[in-house]
């Protein structure tokens, strides 16, 4: 690589340029992307956890799966109201204090869940944790804008939110362990899978640098129209938090992709809480079919999400030029397809496995295209504060549709249902995601 490309984007700080020095930038800023994907790994096994615990709470607690949705509402509730705050805190002290903040206060939390004696502490404590889990996910996105520049954030968001995906994943197989291998009560869903992410939190803390700076280098900025320069941003001058609200809140396409994101996020949610139930129901009613545990194929939904999720941004900057609306779109297009087939199927088919597979691959998908929009749109030094804003109408919305699914899983009892709700919330995200067109 030439001195003058090397100019154009890195310098050490009291040090010549030079493309050793490049190298060394460019596998340290891998680093950092490896180290915020090893912690969000495990950050799930702190919130996608209840839909394994959902037959044991109702039964000890004889509640309706309406009243489980209040509950799941409520921590979506707790986490969008922690994001509209918690993307700041980013922006303002750094991601490494808050994402480790985050993964030990929501491991202490999800021990108190486990101890809650009636619905209403278990609607309180999970609300709780929420929030508390609501510290990962923008300090984070804010880390990464920091090492990446435009021309990579797709690729390097589908990887975050690869990561994101099989920390589902990771949390469906130790939820079926504990339920199904163990035979535990419901509260040790809320107690074992934690302790990795205590574990990870530790290792983030040690291991990441919230910057270049941090680690001896100078980020130049993009050479590229929309750079934080031409956005009224300065690294010399930094935003007061109403600064940056203001500016965020007054651009009218993070409020359009905030609704498209909230109707794509209440479609993934009620996959993630409710096809737990479908195939755990399933189970209780048929036992094993065709040579295979039905609990088994929920796995099939996390893997679908992650590789989905790698994918989608990764052909927003090779075949779509950096243009996020189209990528999310399509896969949106494609995910009520797969829905509709699903909720036709007999939960007895093998073919689940591979539609399961789709449907989280395609609801999915756009995540980390929605997330690479949001720098593109406010610059680097906002990605904090505006991930974390989207995030908010993310989980609103999010959460006002599980109570509404539980409500028709009760009246229809035919939790198959929640297919054709998710398909109807993909159609209106990808509606929504054409108007931005940026």
């Amino acid at each position: 690589m030439n001195k003058q490309i090397v100019q154009e984007d890195y310098k050490l700080i009291g040090a010549p340029i030079s493309a050793g020095a490049h190298v060394g930038y460019r596998a340290v800023q891998w680093r950092m992307l490896l180290i915020v994907m090893f912690c969000y790994l495990f950050y799930y096994t702190g919130r996608q956890t209840l839909g394994f615990a959902i037959p044991g709470i109702q039964a000890e607690f004889n509640v309706s799966k309406q009243l489980i949705g209040w509950v799941s509402a409520g921590m979506l509730w707790g986490y969008a109201i922690g994001q509209a705050i918690n993307g700041n805190l980013g922006d303002k002290y750094g991601g490494r204090k808050i994402v480790t903040a985050g993964a030990i206060s929501s491991s202490l939390m999800n021990w108190i869940v486990s101890f809650s004696v009636g619905y209403k502490s278990l609607l309180v404590s999970w609300w709780l944790n929420g929030y508390l889990q609501a510290l990962g996910f923008a300090p984070g996105s804010r880390i990464i804008a920091n090492w990446w520049t435009k021309a990579e954030r797709g690729k390097v968001y589908g990887l975050y939110l690869f990561a994101a995906g099989m920390s589902s994943v990771v949390t469906y197989i130790l939820g079926l362990l504990v339920v199904d291998t163990f035979h535990l009560e419901w509260r040790w869903v809320f107690r074992l899978p934690v302790v990795l992410l205590i574990v990870a939190g530790v290792v983030f803390y040690f291991l990441v640098r919230d910057s270049p700076e941090d680690m001896g280098f100078k980020r130049e900025l993009d050479a590229d129209a929309d750079n934080e320069a031409d956005l009224g941003v300065s690294d010399i001058k930094p935003e007061t938090s109403k600064e940056r609200y203001r500016a965020i809140l007054s651009n009218l396409k993070i409020h359009i992709g905030g609704v498209a994101l909230g109707f794509n996020n209440a479609a993934r949610y009620g996959l993630v809480v409710w096809v737990p139930v479908h195939f755990l129901e399933a189970t209780a009613k048929l036992g094993e079919v065709t040579g295979i545990n039905a609990r088994w194929i929920t796995v099939a939904l996390p893997v679908g999400m992650a590789f989905g999720a790698l994918s989608n941004g990764w052909i927003s900057d090779r075949f779509f030029g950096s243009v996020r609306w189209k990528p999310i779109a399509l896969y949106m297009l494609l995910a009520v397809g797969a829905t509709a087939v699903m909720y036709a199927l007999p939960v007895s088919s093998i073919w689940a496995i591979v539609v399961l597979f789709l449907c989280g691959f395609f609801v999915y998908g756009p995540h980390a295209t929605f997330w690479a929009l949001v720098p593109d749109l406010v610059g680097r030094q906002r990605a904090g504060t505006a991930t974390g804003v989207m995030s908010t109408y993310s989980y609103l919305f999010a959460g006002l549709a599980e109570p509404a699914i539980g409500h028709l899983l009760d009246i229809g009892h035919n939790t198959a249902l929640v297919f054709m709700v998710v398909g109807a919330c993909c159609a209106l995200s990808g509606t929504c995601a054409i108007l931005i067109k940026r």
